[in-house]
Parts: structure tokens; sequence; C-alpha cells
């Protein structure tokens, strides 16, 4: 057992909560255990399982290429979150090159751009799993997909669903060269999202809390819609905005279901 929080290992969990290590390592932090049999179940490796006996019920259904165990003071020392259940994971990332994805017919596709908060692509990830969303792309990304605060808002869902990051510009090419209608959500010169036809292959392109849809994206949209606000608030937290769009594209392909079958 582990008892010092000098430990090497340790101490290299210490440096794994900074972004550019966890790029440099090639491994990322995944605490909790349904976050870790997650990410297990959907194909992601773990190289070390750290299980705090003092806390954890049991860690040993947990595939992992080997197992510490730690005393309760070092893995207060590494938890990142209050409530922990005395599981953490160092694992293995998974990047996918979007230029390789091959969507299926009709796909509906979230995409995210310049997205800053981790909690916020939790949060997207989320409802993509939820929904079944056919893919999340982020565009010109600005946190690291794998944050550990993401993977704790997603509950692990950010490793169910595919993720890709690029280039708006590379994003953009992408979803014209497959035929996908792009829907920008804008407050500008849009239609009501009640409206949209997402029955047909959709991207649900959102922007920034702070500045919102670029230009880019602007001009490269098939069609800008918007949620009506009823209050003095112009717009609603990105994550909300996502799961009311993608669930009416949602609500509107099982509708055109039922129809095709009477």
């Amino acid at each position: 057992m582990i008892t010092s929080k000098t430990n090497p290992k340790i101490k290299n969990i210490i440096k794994l909560e900074k972004a550019s290590e966890r790029r440099e390592q090639n491994r990322i932090l995944i605490e909790g255990r349904r976050e870790i049999e997650r990410a297990v179940a959907c194909g992601f490796e773990v190289d070390t399982l750290f299980v705090c006996p003092d806390i954890a019920k049991d860690g040993a259904a947990i595939t992992a290429r080997s197992v510490e165990e730690v005393s309760l003071e070092v893995f207060e020392k590494i938890a990142y979150r209050e409530g922990s259940d005395g599981l953490l994971a160092v694992a293995i990332p998974k990047y996918a090159d979007l230029q390789q994805f091959k969507p299926k017919k009709n796909p509906l596709i979230i995409v995210l751009e310049t997205v800053e908060k981790p909690g916020n692509l939790g949060a997207v990830m989320r409802t993509a799993d939820a929904a079944g969303v056919d893919a999340v792309i982020i565009a010109d990304p600005r946190t690291d997909l794998y944050n550990p605060n993401a993977i704790r808002a997603s509950v692990g869902c950010i490793f169910s669903v595919p993720l890709f990051a690029c280039s708006s510009e590379e994003c953009i090419k992408w979803l014209k060269d497959n035929n996908i209608t792009i829907y920008c959500t804008y407050l500008k010169a849009s239609i009501d999202y009640l409206d949209a036809d997402f029955k047909k292959a959709s991207a649900i392109v959102m922007g920034t809390e702070a500045t919102g849809i670029s230009q880019q994206w602007v001009d490269a949209a098939d069609q800008n819609i918007i949620i009506p606000m009823n209050g003095i608030a112009d717009s609603l937290n990105v994550s909300v905005t996502t799961a009311i769009v993608t669930f009416e594209a949602v609500r509107q392909r099982r509708s055109t279901r039922h129809f095709d079958r009477l």
C-alpha cells in the first residue's frame, strides 16, 4: 500500500492534473466507479487503478494493467472531487480522426465551436449520449477534451459518443462533403428552432456563451435557428440550449419513424 504523498506514482498523478502533462504522457485521469466502468465498457484502457480500501467497496471488478492500494490520506491528496468513492484511474485516451469517420445515413451531429468550459463540454456529452447523437465535434477547441471536470460533468458519457476535435474550416468542409445540413444557433436572421427540419442529416452548431457563433459559421450555415426568449435573458447556457434543440431533433425523427410504420 502506498502511504507516502511523495511516492513517485502519487507525484505523477498531481502532474497529470495539468493538461500539458496529460498531452505529453498521453494519459487521462478518471475518478469514480461509474465513470471508470463506463470508460472501460467503451474500450478505454486503464493503465493504473488507484484504490483506497477505506472508501472503495471493491475495485477488483475493474480491468487494469496494474492496481495500487493507497491510504486515505494519500487518496485525499490525489482526489479532485468531494464525496469520492475511493477509485481513481490513470487511463489511455483515444483520439479519433474526423476524416476517417463515416457517418451513418441521416446522422445527427452536435458541433461546439471554441468550447472553453470543461463543465459545458461534459454536460453536452451527457445530452449527446442520452439523445443517441452520432458524433460530437469540437471546432477550434480551447479546453482539453478529457479534462477531469468534463469527464465528471458527463458522468462518463464522454467515452460513449464519437468525439472529434478539429479546426472550424475542416469541420465545415467535412459537413458539406457529407451533405449534412448546418443549423447554427444565432440571434439574428434566424427561424424558431421548432420550425427547423431536423429529420434530414443535420448538424446543430453551438457557439461560446461569451461571443456566440463566429462569422465563419454564420456564413457556412444552411439555416440559423433561435430559441425564443420570453424574459429579460437573451440566451441560455450553451449546454441547456444544446439539450433543447437536440431533443427537438430527436422528437421530429421519432415522429417520422412513427408515420413511416403506418
